[in-house]
């Protein structure tokens, strides 16, 4: 007999990948602005993208016409606030320390508050999809800092950005 440890197997890639999704429907579906707006994350690994599918309800200048900036300013902050959740929430959630079956609407991680919020209008967002993505900067236990960058056509030349500065929530899990 071996004094070695014995190995755990690696859930198969499936599971894995079906988890993730699952904790990432549940984080978005529990908050229904988003869901108004139509917006949707892609997820690469730990990588999200946020994308807000064109719809005319959108559009705040009929005469260019361009996206209202009301919603581009919301698109920015949910896409942050999703992003800050998902990256603290990453870790817990792929050593186990969140059960999946809590993932869900009636039992989510508390979200980060926002404490302020500022954007930066580069230029008329278009009739067209939008796509961001955010960075967190920093990421305490009390505070975080991300920015996030929106475009349309290319990554390259966003048509807004914003920084936020959030309330973290209270860690009751450790």
């Amino acid at each position: 007999m071996s004094n070695q440890p014995r190995r755990h197997r690696p859930e198969p890639v499936e599971v894995v990948q079906k988890r993730r999704d699952a904790a990432l429907k549940a984080l978005v579906e529990g908050v229904p602005y988003i869901r108004f707006l139509g917006i949707r994350f892609d997820r690469r690994g730990d990588e999200l993208t946020a994308l807000m599918p064109f719809d005319d309800k959108l559009i705040g200048n009929p005469m260019l016409p361009a996206l209202h900036g009301g919603v581009t300013a919301a698109f920015l902050e949910v896409t942050a606030i999703i992003v800050l959740s998902w990256t603290i929430n990453w870790e817990r959630m792929e050593n186990g320390t969140r059960a999946v079956d809590r993932w869900d609407p009636r039992h989510l991680p508390k979200m980060p508050k926002t404490i302020d919020f500022a954007v930066d209008y580069l230029r008329s967002g278009l009739p067209r999809d939008a796509y961001a993505r955010a960075r967190v900067n920093r990421s305490g236990r009390r505070y975080a800092s991300v920015h996030v960058e929106a475009w349309q056509d290319r990554r390259e030349r966003p048509f807004a950005q914003g920084t936020g500065h959030f309330l973290m929530p209270a860690d009751k899990d450790g």
